[in-house]
């Protein structure tokens, strides 16, 4: 029962990062590259730290936490963390050119594959007596390739997509649909997010030891996220500077509506990590699941994202064999976040 219990959390969660994008298209008068930092505020800085805080039992701080912990740990997590950023920025423009589902479900699913082996490969690299190996069994990996199988679905039907509308009903689904420079980009997208799974394995000692385990994650994922943000923020700000955006910010009439829907972009955004931290807080007599927790998040942020893909009506026009691939591959990856347990 417990199992389920955290899978649902964390299929919560990921119901949640899918939908962070809807708030977005309420912000008024703001270049991309001003809204997309006032919501990492939030998504990077303002709930990871809340999120953090819940992890530090009383009398202490996080302060003391971080001055503790392995400095290279702390250091590697944070590292990861700017790379990950590097994923966050192409992320968005993988969504530009093929759309909120397609998008979404190739940057992700390459995340999920590579985010679950990077992690214990180059932990093992760094400190072989922790034999992080071991986690990567056979049920894990067996697990990340129906994931990568039900990912190559998905991308079959977006290039059936592609082949079969018009210029004009793509660019009515998607203004700026371009399938090769999208899939390009969701790729290196997916390449580099997965590093914020590798910062949460060189993170996941950074901790203290009475700290619920459901909390457990969330002081690194501040870190990871402290890093992301400031790779996000200078190339933002470099486009403040480029488009001359800077006077977004003196826009004082659409500041209210805006930080709102910055917020709750924010909120949502997190929540995927926060209920990751709190699911595998129920998957602690499962390890393989506990290595491929995020790996199932992955696939679920797809298969949430692909639903708002069809309500947003991004697969309008499509044949029904189109339809019906994208549903197997979507079917492939539900069940792709059973099979570790169903193998062990």
């Amino acid at each position: 029962m417990e199992i389920i219990i955290g899978l649902l959390i964390i299929a919560i969660g990921a119901f949640c990062q899918s939908s962070c994008y809807v708030p977005i298209n309420k912000i008024k008068n703001w270049s991309w590259e001003s809204y997309w930092i006032i919501q990492g505020v939030f998504a990077w800085l303002i709930f990871p730290l809340l999120g953090a805080l819940l992890a530090v039992p009383a009398g202490h701080s996080l302060c003391e936490l971080y001055a503790g912990a392995n400095s290279f740990n702390v250091w590697m997590t944070l590292f990861f963390g700017v790379l990950w950023g590097v994923g966050g920025l192409t992320f968005g423009l993988s969504m530009r050119y093929l759309g909120v589902a397609l998008g979404q479900s190739i940057a992700l699913g390459t995340c999920a594959g590579l985010g679950t082996i990077m992690g214990p490969v180059l932990l093992n690299v760094f400190f072989p007596e922790l034999n992080a190996l071991e986690k990567l069994t056979s049920a894990v990996i067996i697990g990340v390739v129906v994931t990568l199988v039900g990912i190559a679905i998905i991308g079959i039907a977006g290039s059936m997509k592609s082949a079969s509308l018009s210029e004009e009903e793509k660019k009515e689904a998607v203004k700026d649909f371009n399938f090769p420079k999208g899939l390009t980009i969701a790729l290196l997208a997916g390449f580099m997010s997965g590093c914020f799974n590798v910062g949460l394995t060189f993170g996941a000692e950074i901790n203290y030891a009475d700290t619920d385990p459901m909390f457990k994650a969330l002081p690194a994922v501040l870190l990871v996220t402290i890093g992301g943000f400031v790779t996000n923020a200078l190339y933002c700000f470099y486009q403040n500077q480029k488009n001359h955006t800077w006077s977004d910010y003196a826009k004082g009439d659409v500041w209210g509506n805006n930080l709102l829907f910055c917020a709750l972009a924010g909120v949502l955004w997190y929540s995927q990590f926060f209920g990751l931290s709190l699911g595998q807080g129920f998957l602690q007599d499962s390890p393989d699941l506990l290595t491929f927790s995020f790996c199932i998040l992955m696939a679920l942020n797809v298969t949430f994202s692909n639903v708002w893909g069809i309500l947003l009506k991004e697969w309008k026009g499509c044949s029904t064999k189109t339809i019906t691939i994208l549903i197997i591959g979507l079917l492939v990856l539900i069940v792709s976040s059973f099979l570790p347990q169903l193998l062990a």
